[in-house]
């Protein structure tokens, strides 16, 4: 395949790829720009893999190694279930990390034969950032990912004077990238790799689980500057648009959850830099605990419905309990509809996948902004396995780790009915006063369970 067609090629899957984030932008839009990354993806592979910089023993190389990360990415996808995407996704990130660090590595045994003047300095400073990144993406993503798995615990892991040694650590390598493209020798580079990984490991373990989301967002982004700091080393340009693409839309997607969250942008990265301190609210009252009859009864009597989905769901496998509850209640001719906050679950947009794999209507499915006012004049909310996002600490607790940030505001419905497990805090060890306000009644047990348990209730 001559150099021209591999770029009109790349030039193809480019365009593929943008109207792929595009079209992910609308739900109904989504499974055509899903399949336009795909075939973008499929054209990129076969337009390198046949080029003319693949040839001989590389290219009978090549051949089986794609075969054998297709395998094991075929059974990866078969076997995971949907609660465990947010890990697989950090997984993934870690792996693109660590791309990019062997090969910048890689970059600097090879030399830089035939480069002169300018070109030399520019080569090693591709090579110093694309192992930078990748490091600390790599490692980044490996605590996301035990975090995300229950692995490590999620708590933020707050060190003495951590921002400092953050700091520390960046300028540190600064120098030793002075000292790489003053002729000091390959060390330089080792010993910042190793100043990475530990940077990288310890920004997120720093990061606490309420933030979790955002930094699965995060990571991606970091994944696509890895991206495009390799496609630079390589001289590829498909890489560099990619790169570009995945790390400016990661970097967009995190600001706006950020936002969602009231969190600064910055304060995340850093790792939770400021925050609130001092003692949390006491809270008053007992949780009180209902029944599947008392349930049913009370969705049958009422005539609008807000469901708030959250990861407990997705544990419980319960989204199709849901749909057929929501079509049940439709069919009665009752008003239900969903709130969805930015950051439900583990995963942006994590709660939106799993009710359109329900085949629940995307038109009753709203974000936090267009039905925050409505809880105020909804006679039922059911909530299923959500906790920060319906936490009103954030409202009325200043000390709260989640104080400012954005929540669906369910308590100011008619009735409150929670469906937990037990007594606990959640994922990331905030208690909710909701659960103890009057007009709230827990009930405990499985969701799926339950909701099954309400299906053979209403009919």
């Amino acid at each position: 395949m001559s150099a021209g067609i591999v770029t009109a090629a790349y030039i193809a899957a480019s365009v593929l790829f943008i109207l792929a984030l595009g079209g992910l932008s609308n739900q109904e839009k989504a499974k055509r720009a899903v399949w336009f990354g795909i075939i973008g993806m499929a054209i990129a592979v076969f337009a390198t893999v046949f080029g003319p910089e693949v040839a001989g023993w590389s290219f009978m190389l090549l051949i089986p190694l794609m075969g054998i990360g297709a395998f094991l990415g075929a059974v990866v996808a078969k076997r995971v279930e949907m609660t465990e995407m947010p890990q697989l996704v950090a997984a993934l990130h870690s792996f693109v990390g660590l791309a990019a660090v062997f090969i910048g590595l890689n970059s600097d045994i090879v030399g830089t034969h035939g480069l002169v003047g300018a070109e030399v300095s520019i080569h090693e400073v591709e090579i110093f950032l694309g192992v930078f990144i990748g490091a600390i993406t790599f490692t980044g993503s490996i605590i996301a990912y035990g975090k995300l798995a229950g692995k490590i615990d999620g708590k933020a892991l707050i060190l003495p004077g951590r921002h400092v040694m953050n700091a520390g650590g960046a300028i540190l390598s600064f120098i030793l990238l002075i000292m790489y493209m003053g002729d000091s020798g390959s060390w330089t580079l080792y010993l910042m790799l190793i100043i990475a990984f530990a940077i990288g490991a310890h920004l997120v373990a720093a990061i606490g689980g309420a933030d979790m989301p955002v930094v699965v967002s995060m990571l991606n982004s970091y994944s696509g500057w890895a991206a495009a700091a390799t496609g630079f080393l390589l001289g590829n340009d498909l890489l560099i648009v990619t790169g570009a693409l995945v790390g400016s839309s990661g970097a967009i997607l995190s600001y706006i959850m950020c936002k969602a969250m009231n969190r600064s942008f910055i304060s995340v990265i850093l790792g939770g830099f400021g925050g609130p301190t001092g003692p949390a609210m006491e809270i008053e009252g007992e949780m009180v605990a209902t029944d599947a009859a008392t349930v049913a009864a009370q969705l049958e009597d009422a005539s609008s419905v807000i469901i708030v989905p959250g990861y407990g769901m997705a544990v419980a496998q319960a989204q199709q309990s849901v749909s057929e509850l929501t079509r049940r209640l439709r069919s009665k001719g009752k008003n239900v509809r969903f709130g969805i906050h930015p950051v439900a679950g583990r995963l942006p947009g994590h709660m939106n996948v799993l009710l359109a794999e329900a085949k629940v209507p995307y038109d009753i499915v709203l974000e936090m902004d267009e039905i925050n006012d409505d809880f105020p004049e909804t006679d039922v909310v059911m909530i299923i396995g959500s906790n920060d996002i319906v936490n009103p600490a954030a409202e009325e607790d200043p000390n709260s780790p989640i104080a400012g940030m954005p929540v669906l505001e369910v308590w100011k419905a008619k009735t409150v009915i929670v469906s937990k497990r037990g007594q606990g805090t959640g994922y990331s060890g905030i208690e909710n006063p909701l659960f103890f306000k009057e007009n709230t009644r827990m009930f405990y047990g499985d969701a799926k369970a339950s909701l099954d348990q309400l299906l053979g209730l209403i009919n």
